[in-house]
């Protein structure tokens, strides 16, 4: 008994590992994970470059944006995927406040057949390298 109670924890435990790193987009991930200064120098110097914010209007009104991206809630983006049709074949960099939803929003797009790209840990880490924000 006492040895399938061992099996048992380490096969929860594998699966809390496995479930973690696949939200976090480190195992199986169809999309590339960058940082925010990576992101950053993208949009300095490539022109193939498009920017989805996958966070809520508020939180875009409360926290600021990066300029230039356009705002589809992850919640929305799975019906409103067309509008991003005309940016197919560009690079699609995804982000949130925290970089958990971007992951998801990267994993449909990825699927969807966009070059898709995450800001890890989203617009917080953004903000906490100091580049810059827009706001209403």
């Amino acid at each position: 008994m006492k040895k399938l109670a061992n099996h048992l924890y380490w096969f929860l435990i594998a699966g809390a590992l496995f479930y973690y790193l696949y939200h976090k987009g480190y195992i199986f991930a169809n999309f590339e994970n960058i940082t925010p200064q990576e992101t950053y120098q993208m949009l300095q110097h490539e022109r193939n470059v498009t920017l989805l914010d996958v966070r809520t209007k508020r939180e875009k009104r409360e926290d600021g944006y990066i300029e230039g991206a356009k705002l589809i809630p992850v919640e929305e983006l799975e019906k409103r995927i067309d509008e991003l049709s005309p940016y197919k074949k560009r690079k699609l960099i995804v982000y949130c406040r925290s970089g958990h939803r971007s992951v998801t929003a990267s994993r449909i797009l990825a699927n969807a057949g966009y070059r898709t790209y995450n800001v890890k840990g989203g617009i917080n880490a953004w903000k906490k390298e100091g580049l810059p924000l827009a706001s209403y």
